[in-house]
């Protein structure tokens, strides 16, 4: 895990909402749904190599408990009425690392994640602005966690 400064950055794709207690039960989650959607109409869209892939969350109702908005798409899509567009909020963040088979890689890098910020000697306060993972490969992918 690393601390990085990023820069406002503007990415185009699928959103929804939803909270994690639902994302739990296959019949109301919606973001194994949103991704499927993206592979299917946008992606054959993006060209032979196509760019990093993002999973943002923003618009936190509260905390990890709370409702949000998750976004799958990539810098290069082009946008349609159907498509949203968020930017990436300049800030600070916390990088953590995952690699493996995805998506069950980035699903226990989430459980490290909510281990680290509920752990009581930890140094740093999520802020609750926007969270995001960078797919660079088939088998690796960042996350990011906006802090204070």
């Amino acid at each position: 895990m690393q601390k990085v400064k990023l820069e406002n950055k503007t990415i185009i794709g699928l959103k929804a909402r939803t909270k994690n207690e639902d994302e739990m039960n296959p019949k109301i989650a919606k973001i194994g749904a949103l991704w499927q959607n993206f592979f299917e109409n946008i992606m054959p869209t993006l060209g032979e190599t196509p760019p990093p892939l993002y999973g943002i969350y923003t618009n936190y109702e509260s905390d990890a408990h709370g409702e949000f908005d998750v976004l799958v798409g990539a810098e290069s899509v082009e946008p349609t009425d159907d498509r949203e567009k968020i930017v990436l909020e300049e800030g600070t963040y916390l990088c953590f690392e995952s690699k493996g088979e995805m998506p069950q890689a980035v699903i226990e890098t989430w459980g490290e994640i909510w281990a680290y910020f509920s752990a009581e000697n930890c140094k740093e306060k999520r802020a609750y602005g926007t969270d995001f993972e960078l797919y660079l490969s088939r088998n690796e992918a960042e996350i990011y966690i906006g802090v204070e």
